[in-house]
Order: C-alpha cells, then sequence, then structure tokens
C-alpha cells in the first residue's frame, strides 16, 4: 500500500483517534490556566509546580508565570508549591475550562525582613544588564569550549526514541475493546504533559560509535546495533518512519547558532545575536560547587517567535562553559500541533576541565488541540560515553559514506543490549516491542489505520495489489467531459523483484478509451522505491496531456485541478513507449538513460498546421535521453512503494540531455535538448527560510513548436511552487531560456509581532518568479518557413508568444498556516498585460502541512 508523508499519517491518526475520544474529552475534561505572583512583591514567579490534587498530573509555571494544565477527567482541585513559599491549594469547577491567578505567600522564616519599593517598572535593557554581559562572555567563549575545538574526538552514542499515544482518559482506557488489553497502557507522569494515561507504539534504539577530525574536517558514524518496534507494513514503512523521525528529532547542540527541533530551526540562546531576541536573567548562584555555576535564564522578547525559553547554567571561572541547561518553548509560540516541548541538556567534565554534553533528551507531545484530546508524545535521549580527545585517528576510520552500519547491527541479541547500553531502559519500555504485536492485532486499530490510509494516501490495499489513488477515479475536462478512471498497482506482497501499474479511463465526451501499462524488474532485488534504486522499466501509455504543465507528486487527473480559469481547451493525445534504466549510488548520485518514443495528436483547442495551410494530425518523435542528478546527504520518507525527498539545506543537482533521432522508429526531428536546475533551501533563522531553484534549458536544431521548451503554466486555482500561477498554457515557447524561483517564508516573523493576528498564528509568504528566454531565427515560424504556426484563439488573436527582450515575471505575497494547512497567495503578474486572456492579479491557494 502506498505509504503517506508521517506529519499527513500522524495529523489523520489523531483526527480518527479524536473522533473515538470527543465524546469523554469534551465531557469530562478539566482545562485551567492562570498566572503564579509573590504575594508581597506582586511580582511573577517561575518554576512553581502546579499539579491536580491526588493526581500526578501537573506542570510548571514559565518564567513569566504563567501556567497551564489539563486533564481528560473532572478535578476539583489545584495545589501550588514553590521552594521559599507556603503551599497554597485552590477549588476549581470541574469538566470547565477556567483562568485561576494566585498569590504564594513567602514562608515564615523567609518573612524577617520585606522591602517594599515603589516606583515604575522597570524596562528591560541590554544596556549595563550583568545578564546580557555573561551571556556575550559564553557567546565569546564559544569555539573554545565546544567539542570541535579539539583536533580529534571519539565517543559512543546510545540513542533512545520512544513515542506513544498520548491524554488517554480512563474512560476509553476501560472501554469494552480493551478490557483484555489493559497492559498496553502506562500512567502518564510528566510535569510538562496533561493528560491520565499513555499508550506506547512505537521505540527504537541504536548504539553507535563517533569520529570526529578538526583539521581536515571530517566525521564518521559506525551503527553497531540497532533495534526498533516493527509495524505492519501494509500501513507504514518502518525504515521510513525511522528516517522521519530522525530528521525531526536531530542532535542538539546548543552552541550552533540555529538548533534544528521538528523541522524548524530555533536560535539558541547563545547564538551570535542571542541578545537581540532573548531577554536575559541571573536568577540564581550556586556557591557551593567549584567551579561557582551562575544560572541563567531567559525567554523570548517576542513570545511567538521560533525560539526557546528556560534556563542554562554558566560557569564562573573565566572559561564560561555550559555545564546544563533546561529549555523549552513559550505557549504562544507560532508552532503548529506542538503542546509541549521540553529539552534538558546535561555536561559533565573531562581531565582537561572542559565540559562535553554527557545526556540530551528532547520531549514533545503533538495534538490537534492545545490541550483537549488525544496526542502523541515522542521522548528521545542521547547518552554520551567514553570521550577520547586529541588521540590519533588513521584515515581508514572516515573512509566511505559518513555513516555506516555494520553487517550485523540489527541482528544483536537481548544479552548484547543489557550489556552494552549507555543508559537504563524500564521493563515497561522493553515491553513496547511485543506489545505493538498484539496492539495491531486489535480490531480497532486496524480499522483506524485502515481508514487514515484510505483517506490520506488514497489507495486500498489487496494484498499484492492496491487500487487507487481515489482522487483521479472521476475528473473532467473541456475535450473529455466527464472522465472515470480506475486503475492501481502490485505491491511487494506479489514480488519484490518484479512490479506492474496499471489503469484505464474514459472520457464520456470524446468517447475516447485511455490506459496505461507498465512493468518494472529490480535488478538489485530491492524495492524500487528504497535507496538506491537499481532497476529498468518498460511502459506504454495512452492518454491526455496539456502541454507545458508538468506537476510534481500530483496526477493530472486529479479530480480538484479539473476546475480551470479562463480558456484551457488545448489537448494532446500522446502515445508513449517508453524503456528507463535507473540507477543510484550510495552517495545519492544517480543516472537514468532513457529512451522514448513519443506520438502526439493535437486536440480541442490545439492545431498543427504547417506553413502550407494543412494541418498535421500527427507528429512522432524518437529520443535517447541521460538523467544525471546529485543531491548530496539526501534524506526521504521512503515508503514500500512509496518515495517522498524531506527538504532540507543541502543543494539538489539536475542535468538531463535529449536527443531527438530522425529516421528512428518512425523519429521526425533531429534536435539536442539540454537542460540543468538547482535547487536550495536556505534557512535565515528568525528570518525563516527560502526555498530556490535556478534553471536553464538550451534546443540545439531546428523543430516546431511542440517540441520547444513550453514553460510551466498553471491555470488552475491551487497555487504550485514549480510553475508560473498567472501564465497562461502555452503562452510561451522557447529554445533556450534561463529562470529563477524564490519562494520564501517568514515564519511568522512580522504577524507574530501584531497583537491582533499573533494568536492566529498565521505567516507570511512572497515568492518571486523571473523568465528569461526566446526563440532563435531557425525556430521562429514569422521568420523561417517549413514550421507548424503558433495556435492562435478561436478569434485569430494570438495565443503562443515568443519572450522577447523583457523577462516574464510575477510574484506573490501571501497568509499560511491558515488553520494550520491552508496557504493563500495574491498574485501580481508584472508584464506582457497585452496578451489576450491574461490576469494581472489572481487568488490562488496551496494546502500544506507544516511544524
Amino acid at each position: 500500500m502506498k505509504q503517506l508523508p508521517l506529519i499527513s499519517f500522524f495529523i489523520g491518526l489523531f483526527s480518527i483517534l479524536n473522533l473515538l475520544l470527543s465524546s469523554d474529552a469534551l465531557a469530562q475534561a478539566t482545562v485551567v490556566s492562570g498566572t503564579v505572583r509573590d504575594a508581597v512583591t506582586k511580582e511573577t514567579l517561575p518554576n512553581v509546580s502546579v499539579f491536580f490534587k491526588d493526581t500526578k498530573i501537573g506542570t510548571q509555571t514559565d518564567v513569566n508565570g504563567n501556567y497551564n494544565i489539563s486533564s481528560a477527567e473532572p478535578q476539583s482541585g489545584l495545589s501550588f508549591n514553590s521552594v521559599g513559599y507556603t503551599i497554597a491549594s485552590k477549588n476549581i469547577m470541574p469538566s470547565a475550562t477556567q483562568q485561576t491567578d494566585v498569590l504564594l505567600v513567602p514562608s515564615s522564616n523567609s518573612l524577617d525582613e520585606v522591602i517594599i519599593v515603589g516606583g515604575k517598572r522597570i524596562k528591560y535593557r541590554n544596556k549595563d544588564n550583568p545578564a546580557v554581559e555573561l551571556i556575550r562572555q559564553v557567546i565569546a567563549h564559544k569555539d573554545e569550549n565546544r567539542i570541535k575545538s579539539y583536533q580529534t574526538v571519539a565517543y559512543q552514542q546510545y540513542e533512545k526514541m520512544l513515542f506513544s499515544v498520548s491524554n488517554v482518559s480512563e474512560k476509553f482506557k476501560n472501554k469494552k475493546m480493551f478490557r483484555n488489553y489493559q497492559f498496553l497502557f502506562q500512567e502518564q507522569d510528566s510535569t510538562l504533559i496533561g493528560g491520565k494515561n499513555l499508550l506506547p507504539i512505537y521505540i527504537q534504539e541504536s548504539l553507535s560509535d563517533k569520529f570526529l577530525s578538526k583539521e581536515p574536517e571530517k566525521s564518521k558514524t559506525v551503527i553497531v546495533a540497532q533495534k526498533q518496534v516493527q509495524f505492519d507494513s501494509r500501513y507504514i514503512d518502518n525504515k521510513g518512519m525511522k528516517t522521519y523521525f530522525d530528521r525531526m528529532y536531530q542532535d542538539i547542540d546548543i552552541y550552533k547558532n540555529n538548533i534544528s527541533v521538528i523541522s524548524n530551526d530555533f536560535l539558541s540562546p547563545i547564538a551570535d545575536g542571542a541578545p537581540a531576541f532573548y531577554k536575559f536573567f541571573i536568577t540564581d548562584t550556586l556557591k557551593n560547587q567549584k567551579p561557582q555555576i551562575i544560572e541563567l535564564s531567559f525567554t523570548p522578547r517576542n513570545t511567538g517567535d521560533m525560539l526557546f525559553e528556560g534556563k542554562i547554567y554558566v560557569t564562573n571561572d573565566g572559561k564560561y562553559a555550559i555545564t546544563g541547561a533546561s529549555f523549552g518553548v513559550n505557549k504562544n509560540i507560532n508552532l503548529n500541533f506542538v503542546r509541549a516541548l521540553k529539552i534538558d541538556l546535561s555536561f559533565e567534565p573531562n581531565a582537561a576541565g572542559k565540559y562535553n554534553l554527557s545526556k540530551s533528551k528532547l520531549l514533545t507531545d503533538f495534538g490537534i488541540g492545545k490541550t483537549k484530546g488525544v496526542g502523541f508524545t515522542g521522548e528521545r535521549t542521547v547518552t554520551f560515553k567514553k570521550y577520547q580527545f586529541d588521540a590519533p585517528l588513521p584515515d581508514t576510520v572516515f573512509q566511505g559514506k559518513s555513516t555506516s552500519v555494520l553487517g550485523d547491527a540489527g541482528k544483536k541479541d537481548d544479552l548484547f543490549w543489557k550489556k552494552n547500553r549507555l543508559d537504563t531502559i524500564s521493563a515497561s519500555e522493553l515491553k513496547i516491542y511485543g506489545n505493538i504485536d498484539t496492539l495491531q492485532n486489535l480490531p480497532s486499530f486496524k480499522r483506524t489505520m485502515q481508514i487514515v490510509t484510505l483517506l490520506f494516501a488514497g489507495y486500498q490495499n489487496l494484498g499484492p495489489y492496491e487500487i487507487g489513488p481515489v482522487n483521479t477515479f472521476y475528473s473532467f475536462n473541456n475535450v473529455e467531459g466527464l472522465r472515470l478512471r480506475l486503475g492501481g498497482r502490485t505491491t511487494p506482497e506479489l514480488s519484490k523483484r518484479y512490479y506492474f501499474e496499471n489503469y484505464a479511463a474514459y472520457g464520456f465526451k470524446d468517447e475516447k478509451w485511455k490506459f496505461f501499462l507498465s512493468a518494472t524488474y529490480s535488478i538489485n532485488n530491492k524495492s524500487i522505491y528504497e535507496f538506491p534504486q537499481n532497476y529498468i522499466r518498460a511502459s506504454f501509455q495512452r492518454d491526455t496531456k496539456i502541454p507545458g504543465q508538468e506537476l510534481q507528486f500530483v496526477q493530472e487527473d486529479n479530480f480538484l485541478l479539473s476546475f480551470k480559469r479562463g480558456v484551457n481547451d488545448m489537448l494532446l493525445y500522446n502515445d508513449f513507449y517508453r524503456l528507463d534504466y535507473v540507477k543510484e549510488y550510495e552517495n545519492h548520485f544517480s543516472y537514468t538513460l532513457g529512451f522514448k518514443k513519443w506520438s502526439q495528436t493535437p486536440a480541442g483547442g490545439l492545431f498543427y498546421q504547417n506553413d502550407a495551410n494543412q494541418f498535421v494530425n500527427r507528429l512522432t518523435t524518437s529520443e535517447l535521453s541521460l538523467q544525471l542528478r546529485y543531491a548530496p546527504n539526501e534524506k526521504f520518507y521512503q515508503g514500500k512503494i512509496y518515495r517522498v525527498p524531506i527538504t532540507d539545506r543541502y543543494p539538489v543537482f539536475n542535468f538531463k540531455y535529449t536527443a531527438g533521432l530522425k529516421g528512428l522508429l518512425g523519429g521526425e526531428y533531429n534536435y539536442h535538448n539540454i537542460m540543468g536546475s538547482i535547487d536550495k533551501r536556505f534557512y535565515l533563522s528568525q528570518l525563516g527560510y527560502s526555498d530556490v531553484t535556478i534553471e536553464g534549458g538550451y534546443i540545439a536544431g531546428k523543430v516546431p513548436f511542440p517540441l520547444l521548451d513550453i514553460h510551466r503554466a498553471n491555470q488552475t486555482y491551487a497555487y504550485q511552487l514549480n510553475s508560473y500561477n498567472l501564465m497562461n498554457f502555452l503562452e510561451f515557447v522557447s529554445d533556450h531560456y534561463a529562470s529563477i524561483n524564490i519562494d520564501h517564508n517568514f515564519n511568522g516573523f512580522f504577524f507574530n509581532k501584531i497583537p491582533l493576528l499573533k494568536k492566529l498564528k498565521l505567516r507570511e509568504v512572497v515568492s518571486f518568479k523571473a523568465l528569461y528566454g526566446g526563440l532563435r531565427d531557425e525556430n521562429n515560424p514569422a521568420l523561417t518557413s517549413s514550421l507548424y504556426r503558433l495556435p492562435d484563439y478561436e478569434d485569430g488573436s494570438k495565443r503562443t508568444y515568443a519572450l522577447g527582450n523583457d523577462p516574464y515575471m510575477e510574484g506573490s505575497v501571501g497568509v499560511g498556516n491558515i488553520f494550520k494547512l491552508l496557504r493563500v497567495d495574491l498574485v501580481k503578474r508584472f508584464n506582457y498585460l497585452n496578451h489576450p486572456e491574461v490576469s494581472e492579479w489572481g487568488i490562488r491557494a496551496r494546502v500544506k502541512f507544516d511544524f
């Protein structure tokens, strides 16, 4: 079955489970928020423990003294506890959402002397602020305190990742279907996450040897042992899940300027520019330690930005090293689906007196709602031991890939793990490996997985064959009218060596059948979707196509793309005979050798007319092609029969050469087509990120306009990232061109500072696209005979153009994260506005899930 990207899968799983739990949660949830202050000074109090009475459900106040606590069960009271203050109790309304502010009274032995100072509240300033001076010293000493200050480093790393369904109510837990499976549940005991019960569903462990070199800069990871829960591969690909979680839960290096967490870049509290974005406060000095440790609290200047809040601990010995850190995010942060996030870092001194990371723990709780309903909790703990500094490392250590896996890494027995784990693991956590097999056999769990997979992946599994995708079963256009389609493909349950795919479609207006058949042979006996690919594929397709429209990961007969603007009656009937060989290497370089025989027939308002005013019914070409692709450090969400690249900061290079061969199997033209592109995401810290694509192409040879570069246009109402959204189909053709596409997401940087918009957690997006190109005289029908005339509209007005001296340009400003899934852009076309049937402005929408 086609696997769906993990974020869509878990959003769907949340939705289904929320429906199951909604009657209980809505009827019984107790949600309380408020502020805790000192009863004497009226100052807000951070780190106060807040618990529902007689439960282990608790939280802590943030640096501003605010708290938020919830329970899926009715609760009647709260207790507040902080060192130096008398414990306070408050009665609350059960099964209600309410606000309760509290004043804590200092304990008697702390009330010997109270000094109350009146006057205006002092405005926070960086100037003459000892906390800011301290953090500047920490920043200045970063290079000498981080692990990369050594010439070589070797150490062992143990990683444990645990995921659970959270906030499960007692009533749901005791439902009839779970009556015999109570052992699956664990009691939730966290000061960050509300709720009563956890249902652990996933665990993975790994043990690695790590090696670093400063000059030259190299790194090597050797995975010695690894294990993980194995899900039913019909719904979830286990390797793809591990890759996706590894991307979301990357290593936490506080010494970096930016820390990547759940696919977002957060500014580190000790980044070079941190004082401009954070407020810092000295909150304690631990004098009973040597060296003395200063507790430094920090909070965002703007609570909606991608920033942390919490505490770091710094040595007061002139070295200003980090000895520990505990931080999370503000509840107002512009971050989707995250109910809570907590990071704890522990450092230990080595023989040289420097501090190196000994343990890192990242805990997150996800959910559709902020407090109510079922959630999803992820916890990653990494332990570092057996450090060796400046020891000679032979060059052979760094040979091969930067990450390698020992052949028997996945075969280690329980005794090995018991002896070699660098950290403890509870008995309940170990039970997860066996418990998941039981969970997957629950009829209710199977039904939930089937529903989620069908809704978000669009395929219905029938064992060795699956039917879909469902969003292509029905569509319509001006030429075919109502179009019905049915098809599917084989799964690895039939064969891991052979794969087949097919569909049949029928248009009720043109009364024509369309179909597709393909057969693929895996040369390396792996799934053809598994990295690295190595396969050969033969296929035949008879179907329609809009000239110049190329969609990524979306079928052209997708129902939602049936709705188009303007005149869109141009279509091609195509017969494609293809033979392709694909070879990928471990370093993410790949090449594709291909042969294609293409016969195309114009339809609708599209005509092929030569210079003798004769209509040409069919154009046939035969092509050989070579495509090269290099994507260093690329990762995929990789399913059994589905693979999607995970966008990261590394560039992707593409090069394609195509040769048209006249006389080969009916080919009518000789030509050479060269295309190259570079895609790169640039992370700009608090200013968000930019996706940039630079592309260019050149066609050598004399060819009619259907064989030129028909620039990607979009006449649908969906915003397409790689198309020109206000360009008409077949409006521009070129035999040489260069283009740039910039799409920038500010991640709410400006909206977060506007009070009314801040609560909506909207995000600003801007884009700019420019295309420069043209036609040489030999390919311009107005200047050269024996070429097809460029298409016209029915009224005789010109329809297709060559670009002039000015590039085609369009841009957009948009609002993203509407309801956490919708982006709407106002698009403006800057030039070539005198062409018929064009619009200067347009509104386009795009569905996108983001954290």
